[in-house]
Order: C-alpha cells, then sequence, then structure tokens
C-alpha cells in the first residue's frame, strides 16, 4: 500500500484497521505476546502495512509503556499506519471486544465459574495459547539471530538466562536491555558524526 492510499481521510482505510483489530482482539485469547503473533500475521505477512523488523521495536514500545500491552501495539500499528485518526480507531477495536466480552462474563459470573464444560473449555485455551506464544518467541529470536549482530544475540542470551535461570522481573530486562541500546545507538551517532 503506498502512503497515499495511507491517509487517514481514507475511511475504507480506517474501516480495514478497526475490524482487524476488533476481530483479532476479539478471536484472542492469553495476553498480550498472543496478540502480538496475530498482529504481525495479519499487518506483516497478509496486509504487508508493516515490516518484520518493525514488529521487534513494536513489541519492546508495547512492553515497556504503561498499560495494556495488546493495545499499545495496536495503537502502535493504527499510527504508523493511519496517523492520529488510526491510533484511535485500533485502540476502540482492540478494546471494544474484551469489554463487552468481561460484561457478559461478569453478568453471569458464578454460572460460568461452577460449569465444568466452560473449565475444561479454559483448560484447552492454555494449552492453545502455549503454541502460540511459542510461536511467537521462536519468531522474534529468529529474527535476532538472522541479523547476525553480536550485542543483539547477546542481549537476547543474556535475557532469556536471566528469566529463566534467575528469575530476574522482565521490566528490569527491558530497562537494562533499552538503556545499553540507547547507549550503542548514542556512540554511534557520535562516532557518525566524528567521521
Amino acid at each position: 500500500m503506498t502512503e497515499e492510499e495511507r491517509k487517514p481521510s481514507d475511511k475504507r482505510l480506517l474501516w480495514l484497521l478497526f475490524k482487524n483489530c476488533f476481530v483479532i482482539s476479539a478471536c484472542t485469547f492469553g495476553g498480550g505476546m498472543v496478540i502480538i503473533s496475530m498482529l504481525q500475521k495479519k499487518f506483516v505477512e497478509e496486509l504487508g502495512w508493516i515490516e518484520q523488523k518493525e514488529v521487534m521495536d513494536l513489541v519492546a514500545i508495547a512492553q515497556s509503556c504503561p498499560g495494556v500491552m495488546a493495545v499499545n501495539a495496536s495503537m502502535i500499528i493504527g499510527y504508523r499506519v493511519a496517523g492520529v485518526a488510526g491510533t484511535l480507531v485500533t485502540a476502540f477495536g482492540t478494546v471494544l471486544p474484551p469489554m463487552l466480552i468481561l460484561t457478559a462474563v461478569s453478568a453471569c459470573y458464578v454460572q460460568f465459574r461452577e460449569n465444568h464444560v466452560i473449565a475444561l473449555l479454559l483448560r484447552g485455551m492454555q494449552a492453545g495459547v502455549a503454541a502460540v506464544m511459542m510461536n511467537v518467541t521462536m519468531t522474534l529470536a529468529g529474527s535476532v539471530l538472522k541479523e547476525k549482530e553480536t550485542l543483539p544475540i547477546l542481549m537476547l542470551v543474556g535475557a532469556s538466562a536471566a528469566i529463566v535461570f534467575f528469575g530476574v522481573d522482565i521490566i528490569l530486562i527491558i530497562l537494562v536491555c533499552g538503556g545499553v541500546s540507547a547507549v550503542v545507538a548514542v556512540r554511534g551517532q557520535k562516532g557518525g558524526d566524528a567521521v
């Protein structure tokens, strides 16, 4: 899609953003990393509106910002594709399904809690969510490894080890990796200016 076709005034584009975020949000269970996988498949692989490399930045920003990761990620995509109007449309499209579902569930909470079929359904969904999260992890790790840059690979291995073996909090991992990357970026700019 060309830049001309991505204008915020394009009602069809805004409708596509809303519809895709609404459907993804309505059909996704398991939290932020699961919805990232769905957003990647839709907006990178199917529609080609953002590039695979941008997904890594999107995930980092969405996790680092306050709020729900799924909403943050969809808002970033909306802004990237259609500016402020895209941000508003994708935020609304992502928030609306859980709001409707939680309203229905809260109205019937006791019946849901004691229903054996629903308990089994939710247990089955856990297995599906685990598979999707593994897919996201392998895809994102693969894109880091494909670049063949030493620092990102070391950060990936170090962050993984810190989480798995030492139980380091994810916020600390994000802050440390972001800080290291910022220092490297600033040094790279200073080195480029000196040349």
